[in-house]
């Protein structure tokens, strides 16, 4: 089975295993998968990821991903949301890069440079396509 939309499909993969308090979530392997999880590795949202071996890893390969919670049982992820689809892009200028409940979230976007944070885009000039919010 393909799946048309990777970013989306992780995305809601991680959303519900914080719902369920899961450990760990598999995800789809890609390199943009990768570029976005290390940016939430770096921003704390999640623990850690690696790859996961399988018996067919020629054919499908999936990253584990190992969620954060905190001491109490809260996530450290409370929410994501999805915000440029393939049927509808958004791209965003480097003076219009939003920021998403008062600087409590993160802004997730693909630039020229790779995939970053709204914070180091606009540190860098850089604008681009605005994938995701996570807070």
């Amino acid at each position: 089975m393909t799946i048309e939309d990777q970013i989306s499909d992780m995305i809601t993969r991680i959303r519900n295993s914080v719902m369920v308090k899961h450990e760990k979530v598999s995800v789809g392997k890609s390199k943009l998968n990768q570029n976005i999880l290390e940016v939430l590795n770096k921003e704390g949202f999640i623990s850690e990821y690696s790859e996961e071996n399988s018996e067919n890893s020629e054919i499908f390969s999936n990253l584990s991903v190992k969620l954060k919670y905190f001491e109490d049982g809260s996530s450290a992820i409370s929410g994501l949301k999805r915000v440029s689809k393939p049927g509808l892009k958004i791209y965003v200028k480097k003076d219009e890069i939003p920021t998403y409940f008062s600087g409590m979230g993160v802004a997730i976007i693909s630039t020229s440079k790779g995939v970053m944070t709204g914070i180091e885009a606009k540190k860098l000039s850089l604008g681009g396509e605005l994938l995701f919010y996570v807070w």
